[in-house]
């Protein structure tokens, strides 16, 4: 009951001030409503880009190393720098054996300006020869009613296709193309699958949308292509990363006849090394957006600083009388310093829901197009609040502690005087 009553009394006093100081206090609010908008919006934008490049950056696999073949930069028992290393399916079989590490890998074969056809509709696109366990690397997930690469396939050389989303809506439209027979430079393959449609920003040679995928062996036994154009692996744990990397320097360096220590002779595109990099940019932007709102938020601390230090002074007397009956400091600085957070929670709550209001109808929107791709729908999350929470408090205790300190301080008997 004395607690209700204390909450009560505590609530009256701040409706006396606010009345007192309506347009200052109205102006305050205001500002720190702004100010929590801001911090919310701006970190719930960053995390959506987060999200986003996740998302897109798993469009073309997760954990794995894409390697290619180099050029030596370092002499190597006898054999000049300059040398070009060319990697071939023999190198899928060494590294598999040699590196255990190593849980999937595959080689790729590619090759532009084929000419694929289905009834009256042509399109010239390239074709890639690939492994089977190209499934579980790069996120080649088959529509419902179709599937990827089988070893069946590669072991017997079928003429089978797998279409990327795209191309199969150029070739068919809306019709169903599993089953169907289309002509790669007029040899005909059945298609098994295709690809669902997928958020894809990191790539190379174009999206997989655009392609058409063939077994590696039907590809090598159309176009004769000695050499593969990369072999893409994944290790079984992403912190093996950097072991198995210089286990395939070691392998291929025996073979080769290169210094391991050469990387320059081989080239990897490591996808888990640019996830961590971008994670760090990522934190950096996101820190970048919670200091402008948090500028933003102190703009307005300094007015609540101001009403508290003007409701002190007005209420002088009342500071006395109550230092006169017992009153204690710490009883003085949990009022003002109460009344303060009062401020700053009316403060959060009028930018809580503007914020969350505008979160909504943006995630309403179609996320489609180039820039959507990029920043995607700004995602609320737990975290957020709690650090939009976290600032408005500091602020609301900074804002009301100092002249909480002063009201505390007070001469009882010259606060008695005080007119």
């Amino acid at each position: 009951m004395r607690k209700k009553f204390i909450g009560f009394g505590l609530l009256r006093l701040f409706w006396n001030d606010f009345k007192r100081q309506r347009k200052r206090i109205m102006l305050t609010i205001l500002a720190l409503s702004w100010g929590a908008m801001t911090i919310i919006l701006l970190l719930s934008v960053g995390e959506g880009i987060g999200t986003q490049f996740i998302r897109g950056s798993r469009g073309l696999g997760e954990g794995i190393v894409i390697l290619n073949g180099g050029q030596t930069r370092i002499p190597y028992q006898g054999f000049p720098k300059g040398r070009r290393i060319s990697l071939t399916e023999e190198d899928v079989a060494l590294l598999e054996e040699r590196i255990p590490e190593i849980e999937f890998i595959g080689a790729e074969y590619d090759r532009g300006g084929n000419t694929i056809v289905y009834g009256k509709k042509t399109r010239t696109q390239r074709v890639n020869g690939v492994y089977p366990s190209f499934e579980f690397m790069r996120t080649h997930y088959s529509q419902r009613g179709g599937r990827f690469i089988h070893q069946l396939d590669m072991d017997l050389k079928r003429r089978v296709a797998f279409l990327g989303s795209s191309m199969k809506k150029q070739l068919f439209g809306d019709e169903e193309a599993v089953g169907k027979t289309i002509l790669i430079n007029d040899i005909p393959f059945v298609v098994v699958g295709v690809m669902i449609k997928k958020l894809q920003t990191s790539m190379y040679g174009g999206p997989d949308e655009d392609r058409v995928v063939i077994p590696a062996s039907t590809f090598k036994t159309m176009f004769g292509h000695r050499y593969v154009n990369r072999i893409i692996y994944k290790p079984a744990d992403a912190a093996l990363a950097r072991r198995v990397e210089r286990k395939v320097y070691e392998v291929l360096g025996a073979k080769y006849r290169f210094d391991p220590k050469d990387t320059q002779a081989l080239r990897l595109w490591d996808v888990i090394e640019n996830e961590k990099i971008f994670e760090k940019i990522l934190l950096g932007m996101k820190l970048f957006m919670m200091i402008i709102g948090v500028l933003t938020l102190i703009v307005g601390g300094v007015g609540v600083a101001n009403i508290m230090y003007i409701a002190v002074r007005q209420r002088t007397r009342e500071v006395g009388i109550k230092m006169a009956l017992g009153a204690k400091r710490r009883h003085i600085m949990s009022q003002f310093l109460s009344e303060a957070l009062l401020i700053v929670a009316a403060g959060g709550l009028g930018g809580l829901f503007p914020a969350l209001l505008l979160i909504s109808v943006m995630r309403i929107i179609p996320a489609q197009g180039m820039v959507w791709d990029y920043f995607g729908h700004p995602v609320f999350t737990l975290e957020i609040a709690m650090v939009t929470v976290i600032v408005l408090s500091a602020i609301g205790i900074l804002a009301g502690f100092f002249p909480a300190r002063k009201a505390s301080r007070l001469n009882p008997i010259e606060s008695l005087r005080y007119e």
